[in-house]
């Protein structure tokens, strides 16, 4: 990465490579299959400290009983958290049910639009502020899972940051400034993608990664494992 950010033409053959990859390898997941702002909430609150895989089996049935973000709001907490048992970190059950009726009852059951806004509702986190912006509504607006975090570290940082408060500020800017344009749907859905099929935490798939020639991480690992280089 060069002083200052990433070279421009090192950053559009990543966006070209990776959303290239993700119409061929992405996911089939049902929150992918919506825009609704509800629904995309709901998933983002699932995937929360918890793996895909289980959210599977709970995300359907949730949204089946509760629909909409008006028949969440108008549920008794007992109800929510019944219907939450089971996937566990049952504060996300009470911030989503808070959320629901703050929404229903300060926003008139419409979602906001701007970053400050959607931070500012119960349980939203910086990066599931950005995953419902770019994911229910395109607007250009970064996430920074883990699965994210993993992937632009090992591609783009070379010498960590002196405290982690301070990598986390890059990491963010970094992960700003790589979404194309007017894309934001796809190319966050590929960034997590990518890091949770290939890029994974033990023992990454370097030998089928797009990316060997321009990762910093990969001399690395070829080291570590002894292998050759592609």
């Amino acid at each position: 990465m060069k002083r200052g950010g990433i070279d421009p033409a090192l950053k559009r053959t990543f966006q070209q490579r990776l959303l290239r990859w993700y119409r061929t390898h992405g996911r089939d997941l049902p929150w992918r299959k919506t825009r609704d702002p509800y629904h995309i909430l709901v998933s983002e609150v699932m995937l929360q400290q918890t793996q895909v895989d289980r959210v599977l089996g709970f995300y359907g049935k949730f949204v089946k009983k509760y629909s909409t973000v008006e028949e969440l709001a108008s549920a008794r907490p007992r109800q929510v958290r019944e219907a939450w048992d089971g996937l566990g970190y049952y504060a996300r059950a009470r911030n989503l049910h808070r959320t629901a009726r703050q929404l229903t009852h300060g926003h008139g059951g419409q979602f906001p639009r701007t970053y400050e806004e959607t931070h500012a509702l119960p349980g939203v986190g910086r990066s599931t502020a950005g995953a419902l912006l770019s994911f229910a509504f395109n607007i250009d607006t970064p996430i920074l899972d883990t699965n994210v975090k993993r992937l632009i570290s090992r591609l783009f940082v070379h010498r960590p940051s002196p405290t982690p408060a301070q990598t986390e500020r890059r990491l963010w800017r970094l992960s700003t400034s790589l979404i194309p344009k007017g894309k934001a749907w796809a190319f966050n859905q590929a960034l997590m993608d990518f890091g949770a099929l290939v890029c994974t935490a033990r023992n990454p798939r370097c030998v089928t990664c797009l990316f060997t020639d321009i990762c910093r991480a990969y001399p690395k690992f070829i080291r570590a494992s002894g292998q050759q280089r592609r």
